[in-house]
């Protein structure tokens, strides 16, 4: 089931993320838990971007802090045209049951560079909700 829905609008640009707890690829015992987030980047400006660059900061409960840069998303590096929405599936793994990751897209409208920015968004192994 999805979990802790989060949207932010950048530079024209909606980013819209929606986490889940993977419970089958999870191992509690073993400190592994997984997470999926479905990401969508919705276009809501004039002209079109292109997505070229992400940047992630990871940081679990525990206080561990992962960085994560790279080229494009899920090997694309998507242009989004005006009014048009790419989205993608993807996820992350911790050693402790809570987790939160933000970021930001490094984008192209035509000529200039833009920062989007990624919301915050929570990630819980829904056991510690009870």
């Amino acid at each position: 089931m999805p979990e802790n829905p989060a949207s932010e609008v950048t530079e024209g640009v909606r980013v819209s993320v929606r986490t889940e707890y993977r419970a089958s690829e999870s191992s509690p015992a073993g400190r592994f838990y997984v997470f999926a987030y479905h990401i969508e980047i919705t276009n809501e400006s004039s002209e079109a971007v292109q997505l070229l660059h992400r940047v992630w900061h990871i940081v679990e409960s525990d206080g561990e802090h992962r960085l994560v840069e790279g080229e494009g998303v899920v090997g694309q590096q998507p242009l989004i045209r005006p009014g048009q929405t790419f989205d993608y599936i993807s996820g992350c793994h911790f050693h402790a049951p809570i987790g939160k990751m933000s970021g930001r897209y490094l984008m192209e409208r035509g000529e200039e560079a833009i920062e989007v920015e990624i919301p915050p968004f929570v990630m819980v192994a829904p056991f510690m909700l009870n």
